[in-house]
């Protein structure tokens, strides 16, 4: 394929955008691309959300340009980076220089030059988000693709440009969206970038864990997150962004009688939780619900492995973890929150169930009632079908009662007293 002219005109909501970008760019005299993720959704056949533009010249200068042709007053200038972001409806828009980032080894900050589009291309990340096509009327659509992304797309394949130690050097975080874009498109990571990974994984103390965080909630809205937290523990990033989680792997015999493996069991519990909803939240509080089963694992002879206090000692472990990710103070207390109450639907499944015993839990959960439902209904990973139906069937069971229990309590808010 050597041009997307037609991918980029047929039913796309942005043709008008990419067409007065191109025209720009030919009254300014700059080449003028649309690059990376932009290029490869459009390849995929995927919608596209951020429109990445970069031109061989100034482009600070070009987005002011653009955004008087576009009609938008406001741009968002980071001069220091040769970036520009136009905010514009439904869509954003960013114009940047060609450019190269570097980060030393002592420093968060990258370096930046600028270069031509060929220098651009080999520092991207990824090859198959290293692929360029013109804007420029003349050049429509070419495709300029001079590390053969367009091939590993087709193979379904995530490898670097240049050698992976050079590409993870030049920006550490690129370890951690391997594993992401692993899970997002569901392709294999080459060996010798698995192999890098694991060489340079301490570079990643450079890198501020605003940015990590949020790869880690990008692997969280993918359709398989597993995968990238298996290429995490394979590679030894675990160990670095989620020790907690690292530790939970592995099982222990006793007298012939063992336990989950904790970690396969969390990751099965993410994948389920990821078919019953795109809430990002509810995913997240599936990965670290059973955070605490390390710590609190202890033998009896007599009932085998127990986790006693799991529930509440992860919600108190919580507390760090979200302090060292920068979690928001509202999707930590939600973590803690989920954490805490996740046994208790279970354990009002077990009983006579009391309405007393509903409200308690419901007035507990509060609005997140439905996502600890969800959350449960996740956790349950065994393979025996019989008991798969036995433990829905409570659940149903138990959602009917919460139900029943609070049409009943509005039934009664509502009454009024009848006087004689």
């Amino acid at each position: 394929m050597s041009s997307i002219s037609q991918l980029l005109k047929e039913n796309n909501p942005h043709e008008d955008i990419l067409a007065i970008a191109g025209s720009l760019g030919e009254k300014e005299n700059m080449p003028t691309y649309i690059v990376g993720g932009y290029v490869r959704d459009t390849l995929l056949g995927k919608s596209c959300k951020d429109i990445d533009i970069m031109v061989e010249g100034d482009g600070v200068a070009f987005a002011k340009k653009l955004a008087r042709e576009l009609k938008v007053n406001v741009t968002v200038d980071y001069d220091k980076f040769g970036t520009a972001m136009i905010p514009y409806p439904d869509v954003e828009i960013e114009v940047a220089t060609a450019r190269i980032e570097k980060y030393r080894s002592d420093s968060r900050k990258p370096e930046v030059t600028s270069s031509t589009i060929e220098e651009d291309m080999s520092r991207r990340d990824f090859t198959i988000n290293a692929i360029a096509a013109s804007l420029l009327p003349s050049s429509f659509g070419e495709l300029y693709d001079p590390f053969g992304g367009i091939k590993d797309l087709q193979k379904g394949l995530i490898i670097t440009p240049l050698d992976p130690d050079e590409t993870f050097s030049d920006d550490p975080l690129r370890m951690l969206r391997a594993v992401r874009f692993a899970a997002q498109l569901e392709y294999d990571v080459a060996s010798t970038i698995l192999e890098s990974i694991s060489r340079n994984i301490n570079r990643l103390e450079i890198v501020s864990w605003e940015r990590i965080r949020d790869e880690i909630i990008k692997s969280l809205t993918t359709n398989k997150p597993s995968i990238a937290f298996y290429l995490m523990k394979e590679t030894g990033l675990l160990t670095h962004v989620f020790p907690e989680m690292d530790i939970m792997s592995g099982v222990e015999t006793i007298n012939g009688m063992g336990h989950k493996d904790v970690f396969i069991h969390t990751l099965q519990v993410v994948d389920n939780a990821a078919k019953l909803s795109d809430k990002m939240e509810i995913r997240f509080a599936a990965l670290v619900h059973d955070i605490a089963k390390p710590p609190t694992k202890q033998f009896d002879t007599k009932k085998g492995w127990t986790f006693h206090g799991h529930d509440e000692i992860g919600r108190r472990m919580l507390k760090k973890v979200a302090k060292r990710m920068k979690l928001s103070n509202n999707l930590r207390d939600y973590l803690m929150l989920l954490t805490k109450l996740h046994l208790r639907p279970i354990a009002l499944a077990k009983k006579e169930i009391t309405d007393s015993a509903i409200r308690r839990v419901m007035a507990e959960a509060g609005e997140y009632v439905d996502d600890l439902m969800i959350l449960c209904r996740a956790d349950i990973t065994t393979k025996n079908q019989k008991k798969v139906s036995k433990y829905m069937g409570n659940f149903e069971k138990v959602e009917h009662l919460m139900q029943d229990v609070k049409l009943r309590d509005e039934m009664k808010a509502f009454q009024s007293p009848v006087r004689g």
